[in-house]
């Protein structure tokens, strides 16, 4: 049986509403507490979301000896400070992505889990999905011959006054870190599976992209060499809406995947495409889930606190190291180094 958890939120931004609303219909979790900066904003979400324990501070949330595991959300820089933190103090972790800023701090955070024996994940919901484990399996029953490119999109466009996290180049904004991470992952998970393993880092990375007025990437495009002659063509950004599918292309067809990234976040039918040179529509394969996205990613979690890490395709911490490489080295193609990172 998987174990029960009392998870405890470090942050009271949106994406951890939207964490604490699929916790709500996960089997294993319930939240017992948040912590915010501030007590007002702290009580604010836990009347929203009927939390029974609020606290002003992130350290009196790690105190509390009745929270087990903590979800991570705060902005990009403060992750590896507050992970490191909840490893200190016994807690189990799920860390928003990018875990860390760049892979130094992937690092220590990893070994800070290591050292005091808690679990780790990195929190890359669609890797929890059914629909993820069905592109897994058509890519290894050779559905599509071998993998040839992989195209992996994710980007929308956000007012630029209106979002000073996304802009901010001291809390690390921009289009790489916060969804690039996702296209990465993705290619990198595709490249893997297609060569027989759970993930593959590349042999050669091309990046270019687009650095606004803030100093972070607006927009982004990198082309990836990875073991087997697969190439990847990978784009996100913050200031542009692109067309957010992932399409695997092989030697007997193709596969195109609509909604790669939130697939059906309150349980639902999701829909992979496979396309065949002979046939003159494509067949739809359906998925079915009736369990809520981010529910799924806690039960995660909580099947696999004993082991530490959860299982491939969901983050190892091998995994999670070669993604934020990857990264760094988008980052450095096209000469985004964030101020802290100098010091």
């Amino acid at each position: 049986m998987p174990q029960q958890l009392n998870w405890g939120l470090i942050s009271t931004g949106r994406i951890s509403g939207t964490f604490a609303r699929g916790l709500a219909h996960s089997k294993t979790g319930r939240l017992l507490a948040v912590g915010s900066r501030t007590q007002e904003a702290a009580d604010r979400f836990g009347k929203e979301h009927n939390v029974l324990r609020c606290y002003g501070s992130y350290e009196a949330l790690l105190a509390d000896k009745d929270v087990q595991a903590v979800y991570v959300s705060t902005p990009h820089p403060m992750h590896a400070e507050w992970a490191i933190k909840a490893a200190e103090a016994g807690k189990h972790i799920l860390c928003e992505k990018p875990i860390g800023v760049n892979h130094a701090e992937a690092t220590a955070i990893i070994e800070a889990a290591r050292k005091h024996d808690v679990f780790l994940m990195e929190a890359f919901m669609y890797r929890c999905h059914p629909q993820t484990h069905k592109i897994i399996e058509l890519v290894r029953s050779g559905a599509i011959g071998e993998v040839r490119v992989v195209h992996a999109t994710f980007s929308f466009r956000a007012p630029r006054d209106a979002n000073p996290r996304i802009y901010g180049k001291e809390l690390a904004g921009g289009g790489i870190l916060d969804v690039g991470c996702y296209c990465t992952s993705m290619s990198r998970l595709i490249a893997g599976v297609a060569t027989g393993g759970d993930f593959a880092e590349p042999i050669e990375l091309e990046g270019v992209g687009h650095l606004g007025p803030t100093g972070v990437d607006e927009y982004a495009s990198a082309v990836l060499k990875f073991p087997g002659e697969i190439i990847a063509n990978i784009a996100c950004g913050v200031a542009v809406q692109q067309d957010n599918h992932v399409r695997i292309f092989g030697t007997k067809g193709h596969l195109v995947v609509p909604w790669p990234w939130i697939p059906q976040r309150e349980g639902g039918t999701s829909r992979i495409f496979l396309h065949k040179p002979d046939d003159s529509a494509p067949q739809e394969i359906l998925v079915r889930c009736d369990e809520w996205l981010y529910g799924m990613e806690a039960d995660t979690v909580a099947a696999n606190i004993e082991r530490r890490q959860a299982p491939p395709p969901a983050m190892t911490w091998d995994d999670t190291l070669g993604n934020m490489k990857t990264l760094d080295r988008w980052r450095e193609s096209i000469g985004l180094v964030y101020e802290f990172e100098r010091r």
